[in-house]
């Protein structure tokens, strides 16, 4: 009989395990609720940027910091919690569209007095989240909670109205100036609605993997396939996060450089198969580059940007041009 008992506890505890998708907690368990300010962090990957972590503890008012990831572990857990200044960091990993839709998962979402999308794939988190309890979850905290939100990489790569997902793969510069629409793009309209980032495509490992050209082709297919006119691109360096305060000031945390772009006409040629054509004299994309510093450097307001800028891209038959003023 003590058998059957101690077997019948264990399968309530693995089953009450599946109907939750945490995976490690530091600090008190105990949900708190804080005063919070709303924010926004675009943060570029790699190595995770100190200030921008310490920006959205100071708006979550010390409660409870969650971390949600579709693979990996429980890495921030302890870095962000070391940063002090936060009652719990939980990380969820969460999956699959089942785990998505859990109650227990939305629950927990929406006790978050500050959340962050760790990196992964871009991909799984539109097919595992978008319409999900953890989208609606997601949705309450930026519009009615109002915690500051962030994202790294893939994280960061939802954040924007519009989303490059990986559903087909990744894309180079190369590819996409020669073929605006080659088989690796597929574009989506995000689960998230952060403010100031209507009409707006982010990127990430910027500089890096050299993705400026990808960008501009990205902008020209929101241009194609979703009817925005004057599509914005925000694009940040590894090492680097764009903090978007509650008013949608812009500064740039971190030891390289984020990028706003905003296109000032349509292309000449964006058609599949053929090289991209989007010249407009040389001006066809504003460009501002901002650098990084450890105390913010500030950008502009959103969702006002500039009038004048000293930088534009242009497109002439696939390949990328710069002119200055």
């Amino acid at each position: 009989m003590r058998s059957l008992i101690l077997a019948a506890l264990m399968v309530c505890v693995l089953a009450a395990q599946a109907q939750y998708t945490g995976i490690g907690i530091v600090g008190d368990s105990a949900d708190v609720n804080t005063p919070t300010r709303y924010g926004a962090v675009l943060m570029g990957g790699n190595t995770d940027v100190d200030e921008a972590f310490r920006w959205m503890i100071d708006r979550s008012g010390g409660g409870d910091f969650v971390i949600i990831r579709a693979g990996g572990s429980t890495g921030y857990n302890q870095y962000v919690y070391d940063f002090g200044g936060v009652n719990s960091v939980e990380t969820l990993l969460i999956n699959s569209r089942d785990k998505a839709n859990l109650k227990t998962t939305g629950d927990r979402i929406r006790q978050a007095e500050a959340l962050f999308i760790a990196g992964g794939d871009q991909g799984n988190y539109v097919n595992f989240w978008a319409d999900t309890e953890v989208s609606r979850a997601l949705d309450y905290l930026i519009h009615v909670k109002m915690v500051p939100v962030g994202g790294t990489s893939a994280g960061c790569a939802v954040m924007s109205e519009i989303v490059f997902d990986a559903r087909q793969g990744t894309a180079t510069s190369d590819e996409l100036l020669n073929d605006p629409f080659h088989v690796h793009v597929s574009l989506s309209k995000s689960f998230l609605r952060i403010p100031g980032l209507e009409g707006t495509l982010t990127d990430q490992h910027y500089a890096q993997r050299s993705r400026q050209g990808r960008h501009v082709a990205l902008l020209a297919r929101m241009i194609n396939d979703f009817g925005i006119r004057n599509p914005r691109g925000i694009a940040v360096n590894e090492k680097t996060a764009v903090c978007i305060d509650e008013h949608g000031s812009m500064s740039v945390y971190g030891s390289s450089d984020a990028y706003f772009l905003e296109a000032t006409t349509v292309p000449e040629k964006c058609e599949k198969g053929v090289p991209l054509s989007w010249d407009a004299g040389g001006k066809a994309i504003r460009v501002w580059k901002v650098a990084g510093s450890k105390t913010g450097t500030k950008a502009f307001t959103l969702p006002h940007w500039p009038a004048q800028t000293d930088t534009w891209w242009y497109v002439r038959n696939g390949q990328l041009g710069q002119m200055t003023r």
